[in-house]
């Protein structure tokens, strides 16, 4: 900070949607942040899930300077190399045949709600019903909002959005029970949640989705915002689980830092879809998409996806062996570099005292703590974590 911003109290600055406190970040550097006090912090965090490959990477940073020296933004009314470059790398590595390009992971969702809706009306007035699921995260904007099934979330922002219905995740039952009551134009499902407790959906209530959206004319949407490009071990979540969705949504990690989301989907989605439907006057920025590209050529090699299982894996044995320490822990979740600690009572204060231990971690519900590291953290990384972390642990109950 400079000499005349020392004195700022940041909390006298911002409308306070977050709960934030001590010294402000300066830089980062690989696996590291580092703050105005020049503290160190090892981050297992990573912007929550964002900085696949963590910070101040050499070729992210040339990419930004090299892209911005020949065009920083175009109007969506026309097209920019990065765009293009970037749309056909989603395609080639995805099950999708078009893509719309945003900002967010939230815009995602609004475009990936809209587009199910428009698809629907051209069957029925009436086939306008959202379906998603307990504990899930969609976003902060009303669709996504209302899309989200945590009433905390909901709460003083009524009336929301109509249309919008509920079911347990992983009840076959109770969403079949509800899908028969309404005619529905979207199923939207994190196929691994993480916000919500780092909930994994089984393989056979995936499919179950996917064959009564087949046999009713309904979208499948999977949010991948937090759980794909890499993070899981495979470049995409949904292929781990046998099941294809009809939309796709990414973000997070998608920019490698700059904003930037995408809608993935069928020829058929996009057939519904007209001009002026939709828009966006950043979205497909082409520093965000030249950055992309090289997160996508980066992320999908085999070997390096490869890497994020082994060390995933790595991870979650040593996440296992606190586990069987302190009888407070009730279970290891997750995939990959998405992992959670499941406590049996509330934790309190110690997602705070990691960071003032030099370990960034992030919090999520049903009593979770969630690990999300860089992708190119290694064993050394993951140990000194653990390390951190347990004694951590530790100091609180003793």
């Amino acid at each position: 900070m400079t000499t005349d911003n020392k004195n700022i109290n940041p909390e006298t600055l911002f409308v306070p949607t977050y709960k934030r406190s001590g010294a402000p970040f300066v830089r980062g550097e690989g696996m590291y942040l580092y703050d105005t006090d020049n503290k160190k912090y090892l981050d297992f965090s990573s912007g929550i899930a964002v900085n696949a490959l963590g910070h101040a990477h050499p070729l992210l940073v040339e990419t930004i300077a090299q892209q911005a020296a020949k065009l920083i933004h175009t109007s969506n009314l026309y097209y920019s190399e990065p765009q293009i470059e970037f749309a056909s790398r989603l395609i080639k590595h995805s099950f999708a045949k078009k893509v719309f390009l945003c900002n967010s992971g939230t815009e995602a969702n609004e475009a990936a709600i809209k587009f199910a809706r428009k698809k629907a009306a051209k069957i029925s007035k009436e086939k306008f019903h959202v379906l998603s699921f307990s504990q899930s995260f969609h976003g902060r904007t009303y669709g996504a909002m209302t899309a989200t099934a945590q009433e905390k979330i909901h709460s003083g922002f009524g009336p929301l959005l109509a249309g919008f219905h509920y079911s347990p995740f992983n009840d076959i039952k109770s969403a079949n029970d509800i899908l028969d009551k309404h005619d529905f134009a979207a199923i939207i499902i994190e196929p691994l949640q993480a916000e919500g407790g780092v909930n994994a959906a089984d393989a056979e209530f995936l499919q179950f989705l996917r064959q009564i959206a087949d046999s009713h004319s309904i979208s499948l949407i999977f949010d991948e915002i937090q759980c794909g490009t890499g993070r899981t071990g495979t470049l995409w979540y949904y292929e781990q689980t046998g099941v294809t969705p009809d939309i796709m949504t990414i973000a997070k990690p998608i920019g490698g830092g700059l904003p930037l989301g995408a809608v993935l989907c069928t020829e058929e989605i996009s057939a519904s879809i007209s001009p002026g439907d939709h828009g966006t006057t950043f979205g497909g920025n082409p520093v965000a998409c030249a950055l992309g590209s090289q997160i996508l050529d980066i992320v999908s090699d085999k070997t390096f996806l490869k890497r994020v299982q082994t060390n995933g894996n790595y991870l979650k044995s040593k996440l296992e062996e606190i586990r069987s320490k302190y009888p407070s822990i009730r279970s290891v979740r997750g995939e990959g570099l998405l992992l959670g600690l499941r406590f049996k009572e509330d934790f309190g204060t110690l997602v705070d005292d990691c960071k003032t231990a030099g370990l960034l971690v992030a919090r999520a519900n049903l009593n979770t703590l969630r690990f999300l590291p860089p992708l190119i953290a290694g064993l050394e990384d993951i140990d000194k974590a653990v390390d951190i972390f347990e004694n951590v642990l530790k100091s609180k109950n003793d």
